[in-house]
């Protein structure tokens, strides 16, 4: 455990924590964290991870302007559900990026776990994409997504950011019975 980890690790809490009490703070912070992964992965060769921190801080970027300024009325995004379509297409999206960078990874590089480590980058960029959007289905896929974190960075000695993840997951259920609450007084 570095130092780096440490302080990426303590933004990422407090990033995670800010998103599900649907603070647009959450952001900027997050941001930072990214970019501080982005070194650390580098540094454990886990590149498809390196790669997802990378399109992470446009997506922050991207994440903070939906929250603050997009939507119909350009007032910021509300909580809502993914369509069956939708999700299926964010899904399959997930499934071919996972295959590609995979193969991309396992070819040309010396990834510690190529298809392992990019399914979970495909999948992660879809969840984000959602979350951006303040999709509720977004923190049902970081459920699962977190969990496999965890598995993957205990096998690389990464226990602080394993314990990190395991932390995401709880976050992710308080994320999705928080906006599930959030969602229903506009549904009924």
């Amino acid at each position: 455990m570095s130092p780096l980890e440490l302080v990426a690790a303590s933004l990422g809490v407090l990033a995670v924590w800010l998103t599900v009490r649907q603070n647009p703070w959450c952001w900027p912070i997050g941001l930072v964290m990214v970019l501080m992964y982005s070194w650390i992965f580098l540094e454990v060769k886990l590149y498809s991870d390196m790669l997802l921190q990378l399109i992470y801080a446009g997506l922050q970027l991207y994440g903070w302007w939906q929250w603050t300024r997009g939507g119909a009325q350009h007032d910021g995004r509300q909580v809502s559900r993914l369509g069956v379509q939708a999700l299926g297409l964010g899904l399959l999206a997930g499934a071919i990026g996972s295959l590609g960078l995979g193969y991309a990874m396992a070819t040309w590089t010396d990834a510690a776990a190529p298809w392992w480590d990019a399914a979970l980058t495909a999948f992660s960029l879809v969840a984000q994409f959602w979350m951006a959007h303040k999709r509720l289905e977004c923190w049902l896929l970081w459920i699962v997504v977190d969990v496999l974190f965890v598995a993957l960075f205990l096998s690389k000695g990464l226990y602080l950011t394993a314990a990190l993840y395991g932390l995401f997951t709880l976050l992710a259920v308080q994320g999705w019975r928080s906006w599930r609450r959030d969602l229903e007084p506009a549904t009924a």
